[in-house]
């Protein structure tokens, strides 16, 4: 057996009914087989054993009071797992799935994420099962305020920076930095996606769309194309598939589908212009279905369909994926059908949307595979871009922000390739973008020695 198989199981045997959490380890580790022969220091360190190992984990109670007067408990988390090159940063995600598991599979995957923008950022994330969804804004409030008076205790700007992830937007970041700054008494950039008016980056909330879309635009870059005129499925109608629908449309392209947990829409003309506009007041505002945009407009409308179902089933002819929503939404089945259907272009949002079937798949038919940690890194890019405006007490303009985010996501195409390439698996954007940031963390934690 292999050294990297030994450490896989051996962090499988340890931390057992964790299964997004092993299939990121293993997602990771079996790609940096090339780096053990070449970094002999990083065995006897103990790195690869280290960097799966979060520094520290922490749950704890959140006692609430609903719009009914009846006292609510909920699980609270936050995993620090390195901050061997900056201070921990990663999202917060309020949903009913959300466990221990799921929060160390989403933090070990920022450590790398993070490396990659090349800004000085290490890996956390955190959360809560509590689940937005059908509460009023007062309850929200009050969850939010109840989860800050527990986190305030562990995070702070040269600590740990949360931001928002699914189910934490705009809403839920200024409930929780209201709180925080009132129990503080300080007014400090400890949380990033804040509103423009206190303290928040302009382009934040684009970033990981725009982002995502800048890295397939890149790719396409390498075979001579571009999105003009391209057909794009893309899945969710969150913060990410907003923007990445907005930034298709904007680079030429034609986003034409669209999803929530209740069904997708499919829209033939595009989702542009007022159709966006609409989808933006219906989500962000009227918190409403994907189903009244068809309704709207007569989109078709699949009921209980993902749109990675409705393509295998209604064989939906795309070339190019963003996959917006959540973790392993595509199966193998959907990978072959994307395939199928003439998909030749997929560049992941969330996070680890992709079973380890379904990129097999991609691989073995050669298409252009950007996965979710260099793929998706424009959101926390732009969050270190927010840490460092706070530090300097300005705002920089959207276009200055958005130039940086561009360089960004072209460094980290780069970075993937370059790699990919010199550990022998050249082309292959899963091997690069895994080395590439393994290898500045790893150069770190061996500077500090064993701690």
């Amino acid at each position: 057996m292999s050294y990297i198989n030994e450490i896989i199981d051996w962090t499988k045997d340890r931390n057992p009914g964790e299964p997004e959490f092993h299939q990121a380890v293993e997602e990771v580790l079996e790609t940096l087989e090339p780096t053990v022969e070449r970094h002999p220091e990083f065995v006897q360190a103990g790195i690869y054993k280290r960097i799966v190992e979060p520094d520290r984990a922490v749950i704890f109670r959140v006692p609430w009071v609903d719009d009914r007067g009846e006292t609510q408990v909920n699980k609270g988390f936050r995993v620090q797992f390195n901050n061997a090159i900056g201070p921990y940063k990663g999202g917060l995600r309020f949903h009913p799935s959300v466990n221990i598991g799921i929060i160390k599979f989403l933090g070990f995957e920022q450590i790398f994420k993070n490396s990659l923008t090349t800004l000085p950022m290490g890996g956390g994330k955190g959360g809560s099962d509590f689940d937005p969804k059908g509460k009023s804004d007062a309850e929200v409030m009050r969850f939010c305020y109840a989860f800050m008076r527990e986190l305030f205790r562990y995070i702070g700007p040269d600590t740990d920076v949360p931001a928002g992830d699914i189910g934490v937007g705009g809403r839920e970041i200024g409930f929780l930095y209201g709180m925080y700054k009132k129990l503080r008494n300080e007014h400090t950039g400890v949380l990033t996606g804040k509103g423009a008016d206190w303290g928040g980056s302009l382009i934040r909330p684009q970033a990981t769309g725009y982002g995502e879309t800048y890295f397939a635009a890149e790719m396409l870059a390498t075979r001579g194309q571009d999105l003009q005129g391209k057909t794009v499925a893309v899945s969710g109608s969150g913060n990410v598939a907003q923007y990445a629908v907005e930034k298709v449309g904007q680079l030429g392209g034609k986003a034409v589908t669209m999803s929530d947990s209740s069904g997708t829409i499919v829209d033939m003309n595009g989702i542009k212009d007022e159709k966006w506009d609409f989808i933006m007041q219906l989500k962000n505002i009227r918190r409403g279905r994907i189903r009244e945009y068809a309704d709207k407009f007569g989109a078709q409308y699949y009921e209980g369909k993902s749109v990675w179902d409705v393509i295998r089933d209604e064989n939906l002819k795309i070339d190019v994926a963003l996959p917006s929503a959540t973790q392993n939404e595509i199966h193998k089945d959907h990978a072959e059908a994307l395939i199928r259907n003439g998909c030749f272009c997929l560049s992941e949002g969330a996070n680890m949307p992709s079973t380890p079937e379904a990129i097999e798949i991609y691989q073995q038919n050669g298409i252009l595979y950007g996965p979710g940690k260099a793929a998706n890194a424009g959101g926390v890019a732009v969050s270190g871009l927010e840490m460092s405006q706070n530090s300097l007490r300005m705002r920089w303009p959207a276009e200055e922000v958005d130039a940086h985010l561009q360089r960004i996501m072209k460094n980290i195409h780069k970075s993937c390739l370059d790699a990919a390439e010199t550990y022998g698996s050249k082309g292959d954007y899963v091997a690069g973008a895994n080395i590439a940031g393994f290898l500045k963390v790893a150069r770190s934690m061996l500077a500090y020695g064993v701690i």
